[in-house]
């Protein structure tokens, strides 16, 4: 298949006919080799790879190294309400959604903690981590905190919505307050997320509340950009 030669730079007429047959690849699938489309394309190896780069900074295609270039799913859209809990309202739109639990630890509580939570000076919190993966790919993590009056009761969370393990044992939260900004990724995330370095991360610190209005679960999340957006309920 060769590109007409147009005035626009001729990466970007390669990425415009990739951008297309991406929507007809499953997320997931890898691309052929780099020289193989070049070769298919009948452009340079350079020409090729600014075409790829462009996707990849879309969030659309993710390089692993030594694995080759990966085909991303386009963002998915989170309805974020005062009741809305993250597993349940994407499997509601039809999504696997998976919620694994990567660690547990107790930490004293900074001063924002504290205030937040409304606890005393020296309190420590017990804090959960979760990682969010969506049809198998890794879009979240989550730092849960909670005072450590309700660690007996997260005793027996092992994954899955953290939500619906609180409903059941009679302790449904409603989000009260959310904070939303974008940073770049630390070494971890990046790791754990599957994302490069420079790409943006969405983050959001959440304050739930129980029936009584108290305070209970302070929420640190960060998201990729490219792969999950937000819709508020105005």
């Amino acid at each position: 298949m060769h590109l007409s030669r147009q005035a626009e730079p001729l990466y970007r007429e390669l990425a415009a006919v990739l951008r297309d047959e991406l929507q007809r690849i499953p997320p997931g699938e890898y691309l052929p080799a780099e020289v193989q489309l070049a070769a298919r394309f009948a452009v340079n190896r350079h020409t090729l790879r600014r075409a790829v780069d462009e996707l990849v900074l879309e969030g659309r295609l993710l390089r692993q190294q030594g694995k080759g270039t990966r085909v991303l799913a386009m963002p998915l859209i989170y309805p974020m309400q005062a009741g809305s809990a993250f597993t349940a309202s994407l499997s509601a739109l039809g999504h696997k959604v998976e919620a694994q639990l990567l660690g547990r630890l107790v930490r004293p509580a900074s001063q924002d903690d504290l205030g937040y939570l409304q606890l005393p000076e020296g309190m420590q919190l017990l804090e959960l981590t979760t990682l969010r993966l969506i049809e198998g790919q890794p879009v979240s993590l989550i730092r849960h905190a909670f005072s450590l009056a309700h660690a007996p009761l997260l005793a027996d969370y092992q994954g899955g919505s953290l939500r619906q393990y609180l409903i059941q044992r009679d302790l449904p939260l409603t989000r009260t307050f959310s904070l939303i900004g974008a940073r770049l990724p630390s070494r971890e995330e990046a790791t754990r997320l599957l994302m490069p370095r420079h790409a943006p991360l969405l983050s959001v610190l959440t304050l739930s509340r129980d029936l009584a209005g108290q305070p209970v679960e302070l929420s640190f999340s960060t998201s990729r950009a490219d792969r999950f957006q937000y819709q508020l309920a105005l």
